[in-house]
């Protein structure tokens, strides 16, 4: 709507301008995008396999949640219709009460969740999500991390060892789309405008941030420090920019030492929740091995941990598909902080 009103408005002036003033004859053309490799568009062709395949999937779960909504809904109504006075009135009753069980079932675990989030805040691990990369991302790349964070905020939520989650730089457009998510101003966490290197200011010798590019390999968590992830969508537009950026900053780095226990594949990209969940995962387990394969798809590994291979076998086809649709979500992605193996 925008770029129409601003054609609208070129055209008026032109038509009010003199003639001694006419229109450029020759514009500049406009600067050719640089084409992609043939390994790039095979990426992306295989993305976007990947991604209408989930969307078909999802349509079809939706469809089918549809119809089973439906077929419940006449067996209650037929049971209803063929039973008597007394029998009627004895099944709404059984209704509600399991209706108010599941009602007090759910009310319990999150009165749990609200516990463990609390406990987490008050002596658990910190973890920050930097967004200060939304200058640098479209409006639609922005909502492809918004999505991730409350992925992660779910994951945290169900985690018996849940850590205590940060956002920092939470400014513009990325602040106004994070405001939409229902209930967005109920999570526990933390929300910050500014920058954790001003946010966190007085626990500065403790900021880790997670990146590939580290020489530092993080061999286990440590409750005083406090770690960081950062959003950005892959495009392989940024490479080293968390690396520059912690350097910059004087705070120390580290990378996940992936390559110890597992071979990645050429797509070296860990979303945002994957990472979030490989060390929520680590907190529970205090295993790196078992956070890694449980996290991290199948697809994007090339072999098994090869001190073990004989008691990994891979998932069915129908099996993995479900773990990597709850796992993958959408290409939002930060600088993978993993060690690569050689």
């Amino acid at each position: 709507m925008a770029a129409a009103t601003e054609n609208d408005d070129t055209s008026l002036d032109n038509h009010l301008k003199p003639d001694s003033e006419p229109a450029p004859a020759n514009p500049s053309p406009p600067a050719e995008e640089k084409p992609l490799s043939k390994n790039a568009q095979k990426r992306q062709l295989k993305q976007q396999r990947y991604e209408a395949k989930k969307a078909e999937k999802k349509a079809q779960e939706k469809e089918h949640k549809r119809k089973e909504g439906e077929r419940k809904h006449k067996e209650w109504e037929e049971t209803l219709a063929n039973a008597t006075e007394e029998e009627r009135l004895k099944l709404i009753e059984s209704r509600r009460s399991l209706r108010k069980e599941r009602m007090e079932k759910r009310s319990e675990e999150k009165e749990k969740k609200m516990e463990r989030l609390t406990r987490a805040k008050e002596t658990g691990q910190n973890i920050v999500v930097d967004v200060d990369f939304a200058h640098l991302m479209s409006e639609s790349e922005i909502s492809s991390l918004v999505q991730q964070i409350m992925y992660c905020y779910a994951v945290n939520g169900r985690s018996s060892s849940p850590c205590h989650m940060w956002l920092t730089g939470v400014q513009g457009e990325m602040s106004s789309q994070l405001d939409k998510l229902p209930g967005f101003e109920k999570w526990f966490i933390e929300k910050e405008s500014r920058c954790y290197i001003e946010a966190m200011a007085d626990r500065k010798e403790n900021l880790v941030y997670l990146t590939a590019d580290s020489e530092t390999v993080l061999e286990d968590l440590d409750p005083k420090d406090i770690y960081i992830i950062g959003g950005l969508v892959d495009r392989n537009r940024f490479k080293g920019i968390t690396m520059t950026k912690a350097q910059e900053q004087g705070i120390r780095t580290a990378k996940l030492p992936i390559g110890e226990y597992m071979k990645m594949s050429s797509s070296q990209v860990l979303t945002v929740n994957q990472v979030l969940e490989i060390l929520v995962k680590f907190l529970e387990t205090r295993d790196w091995k078992t956070s890694f394969f449980t996290v991290i798809p199948q697809r994007k590994r090339t072999g098994v941990d090869p001190a073990d291979s004989s008691k990994s076998e891979p998932l069915s086809e129908e099996h993995q598909e479900e773990h990597d649709d709850l796992l993958e979500r959408k290409k939002v992605c930060v600088e993978v902080p993993l060690e690569s193996g050689s």
